[in-house]
């Protein structure tokens, strides 16, 4: 065989070669689809003080593991000591204002019972005046002096009744339905609670991250001061759209993940991603914004997929957030499930290199 012969047998062979190479990724693509743009997320927890104030003591390290409880830091709880101790001042004042409320009560009520007394004993001296008036032995400028006296005090009975109604009124009801005691008793909860916040604690199991708070410095509400990294995982993945038209929830899927080359853990689909950004449009009172690109063929479109890691899922906990992975989406059919995972395999091996 002659030197050309042998180059254009290799020429052939070549381009059979990148022709299969070729069609294998077209039909792979679509039926065994795979990604090396996943990620394995955890939650993170700001955490913003619910007081102001300056700390005294910064509780934990950068990096440390905290569990829900656990404290962080503190506020200074001087001036929130203050304030709960004027709140129980405040109650303290109530209850004695409703003691000073109920004496006064009961003395109106002494005086409309002493009231009583005299418009009665009025009644009888008017009632034998006009007797009297009548048997000739009384003059009528007498009689009209008992009589005044009877409406005198009729009129101040009245006026008691009048004076105990506004006294029972500003006293409220009895008991802790008091409204005055309600208040007062409002005012020490939320002096309580401002003072419990001054602890600042842990919300969740997790992992203190990029500490860079210190001693002194000044808290102000909503700020976030730290971050608590959540051991919960969750592993995505950025597919091509016309990569998932046989996927489905609870496909099977294979994954390496960067930091434990040469290990594949099986997977399933948990759930498909509602949308990305770029679908979402604002009701902010702006026109249309259509979408340009010079290029003739644009970037193809990708879904965001959450998978479900099966068997040991420990290890998912440990993992940085945004550890990369490689994701093979299996077919439901033997075959295709069985390239599929040959593909994986052969990928972790590549991990080793790359």
């Amino acid at each position: 065989m002659t030197p050309e012969q042998k180059f254009t047998r290799y020429v052939r062979c070549s381009l059979i070669a990148f022709i299969c190479v070729f069609i294998y990724y077209l039909i792979a693509d679509i039926f065994l689809p795979v990604t090396p743009q996943a990620r394995v997320y955890h939650s993170v927890v700001q955490i913003s003080p619910q007081v102001n104030g300056r700390i005294t003591e910064v509780a934990v390290e950068n990096n440390q593991a905290v569990k829900t409880g656990d404290l962080l830091f503190t506020i200074d709880q001087g001036p929130y000591l203050l304030a709960l101790e004027q709140a129980q001042l405040a109650l303290a004042d109530a209850r004695l204002q409703n003691k000073r409320f109920d004496t006064n009560i009961k003395a109106i009520k002494a005086q409309i019972s002493a009231s009583k007394a005299k418009l009665h004993e009025q009644k009888l001296s008017k009632e034998r005046g006009q007797k009297l008036y009548k048997q000739g032995t009384l003059s009528e400028q007498d009689l009209e002096g008992l009589v005044a006296n009877y409406e005198v005090s009729k009129a101040e009975q009245a006026a008691l009744k009048a004076e105990l109604s506004e006294a029972i009124l500003a006293r409220g009801e009895l008991g802790d339905n008091n409204l005055a005691l309600r208040h007062a008793i409002n005012q020490v909860s939320q002096a309580k609670l401002n003072l419990s916040y001054t602890q600042v604690r842990a919300l969740s199991d997790g992992v203190v991250t990029n500490l860079q708070l210190l001693d002194g410095a000044y808290a102000s509400v909503g700020k976030p001061l730290l971050a608590v990294v959540a051991k919960k995982a969750d592993l995505v993945a950025d597919f091509r759209e016309k990569s998932l038209m046989n996927m489905h929830q609870d496909s099977l899927a294979r994954v390496v993940f960067d930091s434990r080359p040469g290990k594949v853990y099986q997977a399933k689909i948990s759930n498909f991603e509602a949308g990305v950004s770029s679908g979402q449009l604002n009701a902010d009172g702006s026109l249309t914004t259509t979408e340009t690109s010079t290029r003739w063929v644009r970037d193809a479109q990708r879904q965001r997929i959450h998978f479900t890691v099966e068997g040991n899922k420990e290890f998912m906990s440990f993992l940085p957030s945004g550890a990369r992975a490689t994701v093979q989406l299996l077919p439901d059919n033997l075959i295709g499930q069985w390239f599929g995972a040959a593909q994986i395999h052969i990928i972790s091996w590549l991990h080793y290199i790359y």
